[in-house]
């Protein structure tokens, strides 16, 4: 990806070193729709429509900081596009994204979570 694409990305916040992040799944967030992209899944410009469309249907009112509000645009972007370009429907992302609840929920404080850990205690 080039910084041009990079520019035309709606509200992308950034600085001299590139994008901003506040929490670690924003980058990652930002990271999978690169990857999708650069393997031909969709273009840039076409993931740029996505997010435009989800920042204009935003609600006025979301509470949060500025970084979170729009890397959780950016999530919703990302699902919607991975849905109608058929990668993974939203019930199987429902389903990961439960699994990582689960995962969460059962991994000791201060350890890294891992996906194994979604139904080692039965959650």
């Amino acid at each position: 990806m080039d910084n041009a694409e990079l520019a035309a990305t709606p509200s992308l916040p950034f600085d001299e070193d590139g994008p901003l992040f506040a929490e670690p799944w924003q980058a990652q967030a930002f990271a999978m729709a690169v990857r999708l992209s650069a393997e031909g899944h969709f273009t840039w410009p076409e993931w740029a429509q996505y997010l435009s469309a989800e920042i204009a249907a935003a609600k006025s009112g979301e509470a949060g900081n500025s970084l979170d509000i729009y890397y959780r645009q950016w999530l919703a972007a990302l699902e919607n596009l991975v849905a109608d370009k058929g990668l993974a429907s939203p019930s199987e992302m429902a389903g990961r994204k439960e699994d990582w609840r689960r995962a969460y929920l059962n991994t000791p404080h201060g350890e890294a979570i891992e996906l194994g850990a979604a139904s080692s205690k039965g959650e």
